[in-house]
């Protein structure tokens, strides 16, 4: 395995991972990282001569922080730092530098007034540090999970960082009630021998801690690119006609899924020029309500009160008008008789979609047309086939010569040939 990572120089940066299981530079790789950043101004050179001073640290997982760069270092994607922390120090890879992080800042609404610094470029020591303490985090894990097991706390321990310098290490957990944690954190000192940070987090930054792959095929947007976790209830699935299947709506989180949100917006501006859903027309056979809609089709079915089984589907535009008929005091005619026949178009399977055995290459030819096929063969010369019906069968014509040439040297008619019929042998019945 050889991980090719540019750790100086310009900015742009390329991991030339050759191994199935990963690049093992993992934690100083800047493109192994969940959530990466796209630098779409390291290409353009700022006008101001004043840059930002700030830049953007991540550390394990999801973790984010802004830094001062107070010595002018030359920082760049990709740059493993050493930083100020509360005690000691911690070490972080850069992950945004220059304009963008103003942006990020004003976005996060992060204060700049007491900033924290970056002391230095990590050195071999720091470096070392670092990954020795990241690979006790399993096992620590695992331990952590049998002390709150056997204080029958009702939580759940996600996960585990150190901090660079080994001076604090920070239990992320889930609980769905307040947890007291007098006796885990004595523990916990007395077994881990340094400072306890406990930090609860919600369902979501779980899955987006530990990743994976949802029902559509991709890994999860959580873990991939969403930052920012809104709420999701069931009337997004509403709006959207979807039925409210808590296995299909539920993500890997076990909460309901947060591309619920994605397209609910053009499904409300869609809405909007649709009739309630609770409209009733009245008509000569009598009330009809609405039982199903069709945002793409821009349509409403209706079916009758006494009679739910048949539904009549009508434009959004012709119930408008079946509605403010009402309103002036008129009954509709019914709506079978309202209702178009509408004209099915004949579609051609070009791909066939539709046929079970389009991925059989091995096919059985059919045994019964073999056999006919056979048999005719044996009932026919190449001479007598059969003809159509309402024809006679004409013996082929004989070839003619070319006008240089004579057919016949001799003037005689050339002697017909004679055909001797086979029959098939008789059967001996006495046998």
């Amino acid at each position: 395995m050889s991980c090719g990572c540019k750790t100086s120089g310009d900015s742009s940066h390329s991991c030339g991972t050759k191994s199935a299981n990963g690049c093992e530079s993992v934690n100083t790789c800047g493109n192994s990282y969940k959530l990466s950043v796209f630098d779409w101004l390291s290409d353009i050179n700022n006008p101001v001569s004043n840059q930002c001073d700030f830049v953007e640290v991540r550390f394990k997982n999801d973790r984010k922080c802004f830094y001062k760069n107070i010595h002018r270092l030359p920082l760049h994607i990709g740059s493993i730092v050493t930083v100020e922390s509360s005690p000691g120090h911690d070490v972080g890879v850069v992950s945004l530098t220059g304009e963008l992080v103003k942006i990020q800042m004003k976005k996060k609404h992060f204060p700049d007034e007491t900033p924290l610094k970056i002391y230095r470029l990590a050195n071999q020591k720091d470096i070392e540090t670092w990954q020795e303490v990241r690979k006790k985090e399993e096992t620590v894990k695992v331990d952590a999970r049998k002390i709150s097991h056997a204080l029958n706390l009702q939580m759940k321990i996600t996960d585990v960082e150190f901090q660079g310098d080994n001076s604090k290490v920070t239990f992320y957990y889930t609980a769905d009630n307040r947890v007291d944690f007098r006796l885990l954190i004595k523990e916990f000192a007395a077994t881990f021998r340094t400072k306890i940070d406990m930090k609860q987090i919600g369902f979501r930054q779980e899955a987006a801690k530990i990743g994976g792959i949802g029902s559509c095929g991709r890994e999860l947007c959580c873990s991939s690119w969403l930052t920012d976790f809104r709420s999701v209830n069931t009337n997004a699935a509403r709006y959207q006609q979807l039925s409210i299947n808590p296995q299909k709506l539920a993500g890997q989180c076990g909460k309901l899924k947060c591309c619920l949100n994605y397209e609910l917006d053009s499904y409300l501006d869609t809405l909007s020029a649709f009739p309630p859903s609770s409209t009733n027309l009245d008509t000569e056979r009598g009330r009809a309500f609405c039982i199903k809609i069709d945002v793409f089709k821009r349509k409403m079915w209706f079916a009758y009160a006494d009679n739910s089984m048949a539904w009549y589907d009508f434009d959004i535009e012709d119930v408008k008008k079946m509605i403010a008929k009402n309103k002036n005091g008129e009954k509709i005619i019914p709506l079978e008789d309202l209702k178009v026949t509408e004209h099915a178009y004949k579609t051609n399977d070009l791909i066939q979609e539709s046929s079970l055995d389009r991925f059989e290459k091995d096919r059985k030819p059919n045994q019964n047309r073999n056999r006919n096929q056979k048999q005719d063969k044996r009932s026919t010369r190449p001479d007598q086939a059969k003809a159509p019906q309402g024809q006679k069968n004409n013996p082929p014509k004989a070839r003619t010569a070319p006008e240089n040439q004579t057919a016949n040297p001799t003037g005689q008619n050339p002697p017909k040939k004679k055909f001797k019929k086979k029959f098939p042998p008789k059967k001996d019945n006495n046998v």
